[in-house]
């Protein structure tokens, strides 16, 4: 196929809804830097401001880390179902570490500014004299119960500063930093940053990224931990800042912390791996691939180490996972603790589930599925080793939690264990999508976006309609975000501002302002190209 040719192709693809700019170059201002930037604040921004008000079991031990350096959680004993007591070790969660180790530095950098205010409130409702804890008007049991439990304690406050801290620090940052590797990824695939800026912003709120992004979520974290490090060994800009070793370092730390963050890491750590060892061997042979893997491995050590010594020091041996020293609950009598062989039954819950479904919460990802049957001899598409690692990927992943009998305690979390395939299974689902006509993008852009935004809003999608549930209350009910409505169940805490209930327009104003701002176009700024690729494939044709 000649450049021409190819140029020619890849301009279709640049005239899609989502690029308009292959034709009307003037119509784009900003660098490739200048977008990512921009980008990532805007994520930043919208992640922070519906952050919710989720007390997860990762919070606890990221304090426990911040206030006294330790893993122990026994300050907390009785505040979760999930924590537990091994004697002579205290008490302890029982999954891994990986995300309350990132959420303890911005807590700990923090604490001089929270630990001032929670112990003034302590002491002003100790001069009060007040003993019993105020009504929390919450439809689930288990949150009106620990409420209680932490306002007794002295606790309340304390857990909804860090939990404010953890989610804007650091799990909203490392959502957007996942949303711009995925941009910088789309750019080559279509050869325009205005293309793969829209489809980022598709991703970042057309898909659960936005809804789990709403409070600390080990498995979203470890899907984008994981995804860099397949950028890195893929390296699809063809970047020479760092040596192909280097690279696969990079990429095996990814995968030894995808397994730091939880178990089922351990697919992306072999993943990977393999995946490496394929690119090498087709790229120069056996032997290379055999050295490039030796990096790999070298790069996981650091935190594959760091999980096996707190496994020493939490339950006494660095091997056995957290989950073997749990006392029983339900379903770990099936299989060792709750993992058992693949059941099709729960294959086709985590797929189809109503209410928590990978192909209900997002619908758009089935375009994925025929990105094998759609390859076209153009330019601008996945490459077949990538797309069959990230389709080979979520297979994998699928079955391996179809064997989790805890899958079906997802009815009253929504979409969880498959979270850390979005990214890579994003990439080829847009490349299917963007071959569609027009109107068929738009549809399924503005229905996406309309399901992620009203699952971040109303979080609640244990009742009998499932996702449908989130987007009738959003549609009936009014705007919503999630911290606003937990103050609005303190009920008399907070009465004198919430008489008349709780309007999240005026922060959805605000917010839209300060972005209106970041993305003005400053008068007289240069204009960047909006198809790098595509020019240099026209210049070179020319000569």
């Amino acid at each position: 196929m000649s450049v021409a040719a190819c140029a020619t192709q890849s301009t279709e693809f640049a005239r899609a809804p989502f690029a308009g700019g292959a034709d009307r170059p003037t119509a784009w201002r900003f660098s490739t830097r200048s977008i990512a930037i921009r980008l990532f604040i805007t994520c930043w921004m919208v992640y922070a401001l519906h952050f919710a008000t989720n007390i997860v079991r990762e919070v606890f031990p990221a304090m426990a880390i911040a206030e006294h350096f330790s893993f122990r959680v026994d300050e907390y004993a009785g505040m979760h179902p999930d924590l537990f007591d091994k004697p002579g070790y205290g008490w302890h969660i029982g999954n891994n570490p990986g995300a309350s180790i990132a959420a303890a530095i911005p807590y700990a950098l923090c604490r001089p500014i929270i630990d001032p205010i929670v112990e003034r409130v302590n002491r002003r409702r100790a001069e009060a004299g007040l003993s019993e804890p105020p009504g929390f008007d919450s439809p689930w049991p288990l949150a009106r119960e620990f409420y209680i439990k932490a306002w007794q304690r002295g606790l309340d406050i304390k857990f909804g500063l860090a939990a404010f801290v953890m989610q804007t620090l650091c799990m909203a940052p490392s959502s957007a930093l996942g949303v711009v590797a995925v941009f910088y990824v789309l750019r080559r695939v279509f050869s325009s940053d205005k293309a793969a800026f829209w489809l980022a912003l598709l991703y970042a709120f057309g898909t659960p990224v936005f809804f789990r992004t709403g409070f600390l979520n080990h498995n979203l974290m470890l899907g984008h931990v994981a995804f860099l490090g397949f950028l890195a060994m893929w390296n699809p800009g063809h970047s020479p800042c760092c040596s192909t070793r280097t690279r696969y370092l990079l990429g095996g730390i990814a995968g030894g912390t995808a397994l730091l963050f939880d178990y089922s890491g351990m697919i992306f750590l072999l993943g990977l791996f393999a995946y490496g060892l394929a690119k090498r061997h087709l790229a120069a042979g056996a032997a290379d691939a055999a050295r490039h893997g030796c990096w790999y491995v070298l790069g996981t050590l650091g935190p594959v180490g760091l999980l096996w010594f707190y496994q020493w020091q939490s339950f006494g041996h660095p091997f056995y996972p957290g989950q073997h020293w749990m006392p029983p609950v339900e379903w770990s009598e099936l299989g060792y603790q709750g993992f058992g062989f693949p059941q099709f039954r729960l294959l086709m819950m985590l797929a189809f589930d109503y209410r928590f479904g990978l192909f209900v919460t997002c619908p758009l990802l089935l375009f994925a599925v025929a990105a094998p049957f759609l390859r076209r001899r153009r330019c601008v598409e996945l490459p077949v080793l990538e797309m069959t690692a990230t389709l080979l990927l979520f297979v994998v992943l699928w079955v391996f939690f179809s064997g989790s009998n805890y899958t079906q305690l997802q009815f009253n979390t929504g979409i969880r264990y498959l979270m850390p395939i979005f990214p890579f299974l994003f990439i080829p689902a847009v490349t299917v999508l963007m071959r569609a006509p027009r109107y068929v993008v738009l549809v399924v852009a503005v229905f996406s976006v309309m399901e992620g935004w009203c699952l971040a809003m109303h979080r609640d999608v244990e009742r009998g309609l499932g996702v449908l549930d989130p987007i009738l209350h959003v549609f009936f009910g009014g705007f919503k975000l999630p911290a606003l409505t937990t103050l609005l169940r303190t009920g008399e805490t907070y009465g004198e501002f919430f008489q008349h209930g709780v309007s999240a327009l005026p922060l959805f104003a605000l917010t839209g302002a300060l972005l209106l701002v970041l993305w003005a176009r400053l008068p007289g700024g240069a204009r960047a190209s909006a198809t790098p690729h595509l020019d240099a494939l026209r210049a070179k044709d020319q000569v």
